[in-house]
């Protein structure tokens, strides 16, 4: 009986270390998607247009080491991903064409949420599984400098900021929910 518990229990470590690498690789994705669709509005001309490619930069690494990372796990992707590519696209989209100012508060705004997630995966990681959570603090400290240069770069100054980063926060608690299960 003992046995079977001790089997349970790492059978369901084990499902959710498989969760936490499909919800981070679908955020990876909707970050890059998101990036795509501000750089597909504001060109790539622009200071903000500029930041915003050098973030994009890092997501696309990003995603590639958790796409690497589901590869060799086994892990399937979401089932939402057709949703997360339009969805992300059209989010940059719209903040972009609001403003260099409205892109950056929704760069603020995700990073806000994926800081709050990393750290309580981290905290539930412990040290079980050192190289997801050596993949989880480097990339935490990169969506760090991403909310710090968009901070920098007037995002408080957005239009309706506090509402803004309000509904974009609660559309990424959302998806991050779904994309654990889903």
């Amino acid at each position: 009986m003992a046995q079977q518990n001790i089997l349970k229990t790492a059978a369901q470590r084990s499902d959710a270390i498989k969760s936490m690498i499909r919800v981070n690789q679908a955020g990876e994705y909707g970050a890059k998607r998101i990036y795509a669709g501000q750089l597909a509005v504001m060109g790539d001309r622009t200071p903000a247009a500029r930041s915003i490619a050098h973030m994009a930069e890092q997501e696309e690494r990003h995603l590639s080491a958790f796409d690497k990372m589901m590869a060799e796990r086994g892990v399937r992707p979401t089932l939402l991903h057709p949703i997360w590519d339009v969805a992300g696209f059209a989010l940059g989209a719209v903040t972009a064409a609001i403003g260099p100012e409205a892109a950056m508060a929704c760069t603020v705004a995700v990073e806000t949420e994926i800081d709050r997630h990393y750290a309580e995966q981290l905290e539930e990681l412990g040290d079980s599984d050192p190289e997801l959570s050596a993949m989880v603090a480097d990339f935490q400290a990169d969506e760090l400098e991403h909310k710090a240069t968009a901070l920098a770069e007037g995002a408080e100054r957005a239009p309706a900021y506090p509402l803004m980063s309000a509904v974009i926060r609660l559309g990424c608690r959302t998806a991050i929910a779904v994309s654990k299960r889903i």
